[in-house]
């Protein structure tokens, strides 16, 4: 697909499974933007994704397929929802 196609992929499939709020397992997590022991902060195919907790850790992280583990105590999972595509500047800055 070149540049200059306006077709788009397919967005990978995103899911989460948290098991005993302890290990949460992300699919479809298109970058990591910042982590520490008490939030991870990532991009995913449906939105931005916070999760807060105390002593969490990335188990895993595989920029290939996706997969992030964190590991720790979650308290919280929340999501911001993406910008729209092709909204300019002054579209946002008027809404």
């Amino acid at each position: 697909m070149t540049v200059d196609d306006k077709r788009t992929l397919p967005a990978a499939p995103h899911s989460l499974s948290l098991e005993d709020r302890r290990r949460l397992l992300v699919s479809g997590v298109t970058d990591v933007e910042s982590f520490n022991e008490q939030e991870v902060i990532m991009g995913t195919t449906q939105g931005t994704l916070a999760v807060r907790g105390e002593d969490l850790h990335m188990e895993k992280l595989s920029v290939d397929s996706g997969d992030v583990v964190v590991t720790g105590s979650i308290d919280a999972l929340e999501y911001e929802d993406p910008e729209p595509r092709g909204e300019g500047f002054f579209a946002r800055l008027f809404r």
